[in-house]
């Protein structure tokens, strides 16, 4: 029988221990001792010993993995580099080591075989992708990030963000809705913007896109330009952020078949405990609640729901030889919401050919994405979850004669009638198409061109029953509404290429032209009172309100362009010192006559320490280097005609004229020739490391952007300006932070590999001014947030000199014997809220997370795969809508929280609907988000199948947090009121998914 020694090695750098494993070692004995007993052959084996050092500096090598090429025979080396075991006289030795080159070693009958390991340059030559171009890992200077579909979030994701979620330092993913149609928010290094546009760019292969461009089963590697000195090169599009996304390609003689496929299943991640029937009938007898009994028991949110199952299917197809190759990919999705009659489907068709001639000197690129995306649906969504919340839980669905029960008031209607009485059908579609041709005339040098066309096009159709409460609500016998939008976007970019490399000397120089225009056209239309609810949307001449001269029509066109002319120069001497300078020239149509052109300038530097003499000694340390970068980027406004001056024509302004009203056109928007981007200057520092030949490596950034020149609406005097407000540039916003970014690897053999990743970031703001030379603000503050009716108050105030995100708020400190808040005055005094002034209104708490962080871990035990993914945000608060509508039992109209009725600071709460301090809760949380396990089926399990994996993976599975709302990270941080966590919203959800993937 085969026998086995466990032996205990202590595996040790420098002398000081890391990490203790049992390793099995084959022993002689029995009818395998010293002999491996072959078909047709005996096979001697022998003891082999030897000392496995670093070929870079002789220094023993730690923890090496030896094992036999084809057989199970394994060891590691000891602290001294030593290792042992017996193998066959003709095996081959397998030498593996994180950090270094792989090395096989026949033993030619040799018992002593000693190895030196190259070091492994090939995380330092990785090619990361960055303006225009790409280059080597080891040579950035700037703060990027960089991604790679091996290390991307498995299981059931939206997009391309949610693949990176909590993976890059400083950029913050989230879901806050549990819609299948909704998008993830994202946010880099803050807020950016005030009127202008805080999201980033993203790119699919250099062309302008979204992060539903393309499948995420399509995805190569996504790169996120953090920085000013990266992202500078992109000019007035840049402030935001970078999202760079590489597609998958073919990459060489491949051809292969893959397809991948999952089913999804989905809960409400957390569901309100709200009063049932029976609560109601008890509080009526017990305390003698002035409730409506109508007998029921009924779960409004149980009949709103459903438990969706949701399907993806995608086809990769590769082919081709080394001259002419092609991808194409097929991707079907069909994911259910959690309402009823909610759900989307989405279909991708992606085909990517590549050309190369005349000794691969002129390379060609075609590519064409078709994707349409469709919902047909009822009424589910945000508000018809407020109607569940709050409708009478006595109540029924139905009357006894089947009809929809409804009740008299304008706030309450049925939420199953709104969901199976509404009719609605929106259709997206989009089709990209690119091309690009390389030619390389000398080497060294390449010369590219890329044009793209992109036609998008929604279709868009409302329309409601007689059914409907809008028949007896608002007298109108169904209602109809239909809408298009279309869009056309041209690119065409040039640029030429020379890299050159002269003894120690290595630069790139980059010159470029970009010219970009969009046209976008829409079109809508309404009508109600039909004689008929079969037309839907399919009539909508048939309408008596359209021959009223009642009914609703609008339409719209805009077109914008942007050019820009662009440089880049990068230079290396001996790999230690580093430099990239960038500068774009950019002009928009966006802007004022007099600041149509701007000038958007970038520089960074790096030291590589590591590569200095006196860092030679130092055999723990694989890299180190210092950058620092400046850039200016700039802020795209939202509309293209913000400077020009507009009227509209009015039926409700204008002049009797002969005894006749004349409908007049009046002014909706002031000349502002002056207006101009918002520019943000950042300033980055940061630091690249590796230790222990890559088994531990990361970076550190810290950064202070100001973003000048902020687009803000202020009042003016009228006249001599001809309307109350004009958008101006004026004030600064100041974000700041630190970024770290740690990946290690804890234990590497051939059996069992631990992979883990630690993000942190920090982000802190303030607004600095509002006004600027010209121009004086009236006011040093501005209100933000909308708290919706019956409160109707605001939630936030941002303030010059003060942070961004905090609420404005009365501050509770008790509740009196009558149930009213006692709140705290501007001197400090306690007072009845009845008593309370604006003035008595003070800050509160904080929207945005002060903090950041997220855990990633990877293992791989022989044929089974873990990825357990962590996210937490910490320092925050948030303002729980749900409990500030919905935990008052003054509302006797409104269903209630269960807690409701429970006594606040020793009282029951008798108090009118307000917006206090009670209701803003600390919103720190840690969640465990994603856990997928895989198994890789057996090699040749299926003669046609070369590869097979089955996975099982759950999103969003467990919250740790005192937030009592449904989901903490649910809640929008964007903008200037973060942390609302608002009533009509479609909740989020948990998602367990079962996988299969297959390559033929």
């Amino acid at each position: 029988m085969m026998k086995w020694k466990f032996t205990n090695r202590i595996l040790a750098i420098s002398g000081t221990a890391l990490l203790s494993v049992v390793v099995p070692c084959f022993q002689g004995g029995d009818a395998f001792a010293g002999v491996i007993n072959r078909p047709g052959a005996a096979l001697q084996e022998t003891q082999v010993t030897g000392v496995v050092t670093s070929a870079e500096d002789r220094t023993p090598l730690p923890g090496v993995s030896i094992s036999v090429k084809g057989g199970t025979t394994g060891t590691v080396s000891d602290a001294e580099g030593r290792y042992q075991l017996a193998a066959p006289l003709n095996a081959t030795l397998v030498f593996s080591y994180i950090g270094f080159t792989a090395q096989e070693v026949p033993l030619n009958n040799r018992s002593q075989v000693n190895v030196q390991l190259a070091v492994d340059q090939k995380q330092l030559e990785e090619v990361v992708v960055i303006g225009y171009g790409t280059q080597k890992k080891g040579d950035v200077t700037s703060a990027v990030s960089s991604v790679s579909k091996e290390d991307f979030v498995q299981g059931a994701v939206r997009d391309a963000a949610q693949l990176v979620q909590g993976k890059v330092a400083g950029l913050r993913i989230s879901t806050p809705s549990g819609d299948p149609a909704a998008n993830t928010q994202i946010n880099l290094r803050g807020i950016s913007s005030i009127n202008g546009n805080s999201e980033p760019l993203v790119l699919i292969d250099g062309v302008p896109g979204n992060l539903n461009t393309v499948a995420p089963e399509d995805i190569e590697s996504v790169d996120v330009l953090k920085d000013g000195s990266a992202a500078a090169i992109y000019g007035t599009r840049a402030t935001g952020g970078v999202i760079l996304i590489t597609t998958r390609k073919n990459s060489g003689e491949r051809s292969t078949i893959e397809y991948n496929a999952y089913a999804t299943v989905q809960t409400i991640a957390r569901r309100p405990e709200l009063l049932t029937g029976d609560d109601y009938r008890r509080l009526i007898q017990e305390e003698g609640i002035d409730y409506d009994d109508y007998g029921g028991n009924t779960d409004w949110l149980d009949e709103i729901m459903q438990t969706p199952v949701s399907h993806n299917h995608n086809l990769t197809f590769f082919g081709g030889n080394s001259t002419t190759n092609f991808t194409g990919s097929l991707n079907y999705r069909n994911w259910e919401g959690i309402f009823k009659r909610s759900g989307q489907e989405r279909f991708t068709v992606r085909a990517d050919l590549n050309h190369s001639m005349f000794e691969d000197k002129l390379r060609a690129n075609i590519q064409v994405i078709n994707r349409i995306t469709s919902a047909a649906q009822g009424g589910a969504g945000g508000y018809a979850y407020r109607q569940a919340i709050i409708r009478n839980p006595t109540d029924r669905v139905r009357t006894e004669t089947g009809e929809w029960q409804q009740r008299d008031g304008y706030f309450y209607e049925n939420p199953v009638a709104l969901i199976e009485e509404t009719n609605s059908e929106n259709t997206y579609r989009e089709m990209r198409m690119s091309g690009s041709l390389d030619y390389s005339p000398i080497k060294d040098l390449d010369i590219r061109m890329l044009v793209s066309h992109i036609q998008t096009n929604s279709l868009w159709g409302y329309a409601t029953t007689f059914e409907h409460t809008d028949t007896w609500l608002n007298n109108r016998n169904s209602n109809a509404n239909r809408s298009t939008d279309a869009e056309r976007r041209n690119l065409l970019e040039l640029t030429s290429n020379y890299s050159k490399t002269i003894d120690k000397h290595r630069f790139t120089v980059l010159g470029g032209y970009s010219w970009q225009d969009e046209t976008a056209e829409g079109f809508n239309a309404s009508n109600w009172n039909f004689p008929t609810d079969a037309y839907g949307w399919n009539n909508l001449g048939a309408g008596q309100a359209l021959q009223a001269g009642q009914a609703g029509m609008g339409s719209y066109k805009q077109k914008w362009q942007l050019a820009g002319f662009f440089g880049r120069l990068t230079y290396s001497w001996d790999d230690r010192y580093l430099l990239m300078a960038s500068v774009r020239r950019e002009g928009s149509s966006r802007f004022g006559v007099n600041n149509q052109w701007g000038t958007f300038p970038a520089v960074s530097a790096g030291w590589r320490l590591s590569k200095e003499p006196f860092m030679a000694g130092m055999s723990a340390v694989t890299d180190l280097k210092l950058r620092a970068g400046y850039g200016v980027t700039g802020t795209i406004a939202g509309s293209p005609y913000l400077s020009q001056i507009s009227y509209n024509f009015s039926q409700g302004n204008g002049a009797f004229i002969g005894g006749k009203w004349v409908p007049g056109f009046v002014p909706a928007r002031n000349f502002n020739p002056d207006l101009r981007w918002e520019k943000k200057e950042e300033y980055n520092a940061g630091i690249d490391f590796a230790f222990l030949n890559n088994r531990i490596s990361g970076s550190i950034d810290a950064y202070r952007r100001n973003i000048n020149d902020l687009l803000y609406s202020f009042p003016v005097p009228t006249p001599p300006y001809l309307v109350g407000s004009t958008m101006i540039n004026a004030g600064t916003l100041r974000n700041e932070g630190i970024e770290v970014l740690v990946n290690f690897t804890p234990v590497q053999n051939d059996d069992f590999e631990w992979n883990s990743n630690l993000t942190f970031s920090t982000n802190r703001n303030e607004l600095v001014s509002l006004s600027n030379d010209q121009f004086e603000a009236t006011n040093d503050f501005f209100n933000a947030g909308y708290t919706g009716e019956p409160v109707q108050d605001y939630t936030h105030r941002v303030v010059v000199g003060e942070p961004v995100g905090r609420f404005f708020v009365w501050k509770t400190v008790g509740v009196d014997e009558s149930g009213t808040w006692l709140v705290e005055n501007a001197n400090g005094e306690t007072i009845s809220i009845n008593d309370a002034t604006q003035e008595d209104r003070q800050f509160y708490g904080n929207g945005i997370p002060k903090q950041i962080a997220g855990w990633n871990n990877s293992f791989r035990f022989k044929s089974f795969d873990l990825s357990v993914n962590m996210r937490g945000a910490f320092g925050h608060d948030i303002l729980n809508f749900q409990r500030m509508f919905y935990e008052n039992p003054k509302n006797k109209t409104y269903n209630m929280l269960k807690q409701a009725y429970d006594p606040v600071y020793g009282q029951r709460l008798n108090n009118d609907l307000v917006y206090v301090s009670h209701y803003i809760e600390k919103g720190d949380y840690v969640k465990l988000d994603n856990v997928t396990l895989g198994y890789t089926l057996p090699a040749n399990l299926i003669s046609f199948v070369r590869n097979a994996r089955v996975y099982v993976s759950g999103l969003n599975l467990v919250t740790i947090t005192d937030y009592e709302g449904i989901d903490p990270e649910g809640v929008s941080y964007t903008g200037f009121d973060p942390g609302n966590d608002q009533r009509d919203k479609y909740p989020t959800t948990r998602t367990f998914t079962a996988g299969l993937s297959l390559t033929f």
